[in-house]
């Protein structure tokens, strides 16, 4: 089994997890600040290049320098999860698209709820934009970092 590294990013909607193997990003989710125990490292020359550049471009992105991630990613999920992710990776920053319009590109338009769980699965969020997803109405919803997040990265992309 490969070994894992794990570092957080404090930014400015709260604390970053981020997890990579030597080769590629594995997982980013928001945590609370008393997330940060268990002896996991924050930092460190001992960090593989791949999480220490994930650190470096969501310091880049929150700064509103960087619009788009480089990183290699090793997501796991189902074949539609996977498609799903893959269509998340092409919606423009600043730009939004639905969950009827993700389901109509993946071959299926009635596949809205599937289209949900698939976000709600995004193992990397940020660097995967699971947050530019809306409801047909444009109304803000789902989102597991909690929908003022998502309302408070929409807004940062758009100025």
């Amino acid at each position: 089994m490969p070994k894992t590294f794990t570092a957080y990013f404090e930014s400015p909607i709260g604390w970053v997890k981020v997890r990579s193997d030597e080769a590629a990003l594995l997982s980013l989710d928001f945590v609370d600040a008393a997330g940060r125990s268990g002896g996991e490292a924050a930092s460190g020359p001992d960090l593989p290049r791949v999480l220490a550049d994930c650190l470096g471009q969501l310091d880049g992105y929150f700064r509103g320098e960087r619009t788009s991630f480089s990183l290699p990613l090793r997501l796991e999920g189902t074949p539609f999860q996977r498609l799903i992710w893959d269509l998340l990776l092409r919606i423009p920053y600043g730009k939004t698209t639905t969950y009827r319009e993700l389901a109509e590109a993946a071959g299926n338009a009635r596949a809205t709820r599937a289209v949900g769980g698939a976000n709600h699965r995004n193992p990397v969020s940020i660097v995967v934009p699971c947050h530019r997803v809306v409801g047909s109405d444009g109304r803000l919803t789902g989102y597991g970092g909690g929908l003022w997040r998502k309302e408070w990265l929409l807004r940062h992309e758009r100025s």
